[in-house]
């Protein structure tokens, strides 16, 4: 099942390693265009979104490769579980982002899944650079470090 948080959100599905192999510049909130046995399924918390990534295709986004499995209750009515997916974002905010992503190795990688507060389904969306082998090397040093600081600190005091 998904984590629930004291304000009403509950987090479906989290991208861990999208932090640690992207450099990410700009975060977004987006909605998602679901079929409801699809929002069933998401209920049940088993969706991944780690190979996922949003494209923009004739000014809309859309989120491709991310797998919703089939709810098994909803028959022939059920969904295909690695279709794409609309998001809903302004017109204008597509354009930019669509703009944002046609630079070099910019992406749109998704990083969390949630029900928001009112229940609806939303996505936190990235603008996204790939990292260099290096740039990450970097990075796990830097919150070893950050770790070890605190590791110290609680220590001492």
């Amino acid at each position: 099942m998904g984590k629930k948080k004291e304000d009403g959100f509950k987090i479906i599905a989290d991208n861990r390693k999208a932090r640690y192999a992207y450099a990410i510049d700009e975060v977004l909130e987006a909605g998602i265009m679901l079929m409801g046995s699809e929002v069933k399924s998401l209920r049940s918390g088993k969706t991944t979104i780690g190979e996922s990534y949003a494209h923009a295709k004739d000014g809309e986004l859309w989120l491709v490769n991310s797998y919703i499995p089939e709810y098994t209750q909803a028959s022939r009515f059920n969904h295909e579980p690695k279709r794409p997916r609309k998001l809903l974002v302004h017109k204008r905010e597509a354009t930019r982002l669509a703009a944002a992503i046609q630079r070099e190795g910019m992406t749109l990688i998704p990083l969390k899944l949630y029900f928001n507060a009112k229940g609806k389904c939303k996505i936190e969306i990235g603008v996204a650079k790939g990292k260099k082998l290096h740039d990450k090397r970097a990075t796990e040093k830097d919150r070893d470090w950050q770790r070890d600081k605190a590791r110290l600190i609680r220590a001492k005091g």
